[in-house]
């Protein structure tokens, strides 16, 4: 693991994984949600948002956090990735999440909604596409995100499923 984009639906917990496994790993972290947005939470365009992602991706060490839903590139991190993390948990656990955490705009709420029909096939696609050769974790559950964790902690990360 030298490359990692973490994915999911919103509060799902990408930050919180990205800012764990940095710690255990030494890896440094990118939170896309600070390169992407500009002031008045304004969408950056998707050229200019690939153009950013090319230079992110230039590093030799980074684990990426963030899945912009709709408004999101993805292409130009997948390519660069050597381990792809998709948390797919349920709605309502995302929505707790989410809830707790802070106010969100509608448009975030009908993208968490959604998620299962609209993103989340388009997201495996680009995985499929972009990531053939990376290592893919798909993770449904709190209890195999905590085993996914322990693995990484002791040095046995596990190998494509």
């Amino acid at each position: 693991m030298k490359r990692v984009v973490i994915l999911g639906r919103g509060g799902s917990g990408k930050s919180v994984l990205a800012a764990r496994l940095g710690s255990i790993t030494g890896l440094p972290v990118i939170e896309l949600d600070r390169h992407f947005w500009r002031p008045g939470l304004e969408a950056t365009p998707p050229d200019q948002w690939a153009a950013v992602q090319r230079e992110l991706v230039r590093d030799e060490y980074w684990i990426m956090d963030g899945d912009l839903g709709p408004y999101d590139v993805p292409d130009v991190r997948l390519q660069a990735a050597d381990t792809v993390i998709l948390l797919d948990f349920s709605f309502s656990r995302c929505a707790w999440r989410a809830i707790r955490r802070s106010r969100e705009r509608a448009d975030f709420w009908r993208w968490v909604w959604a998620y299962q029909r609209r993103s989340r096939p388009l997201l495996l696609a680009a995985i499929t596409t972009h990531a053939g050769d990376a290592n893919l974790r798909v993770i449904r559950n709190p209890r195999a995100l905590r085993r996914f964790v322990a693995q990484v902690t002791t040095g046995q990360i596990p190998g494509r499923p």
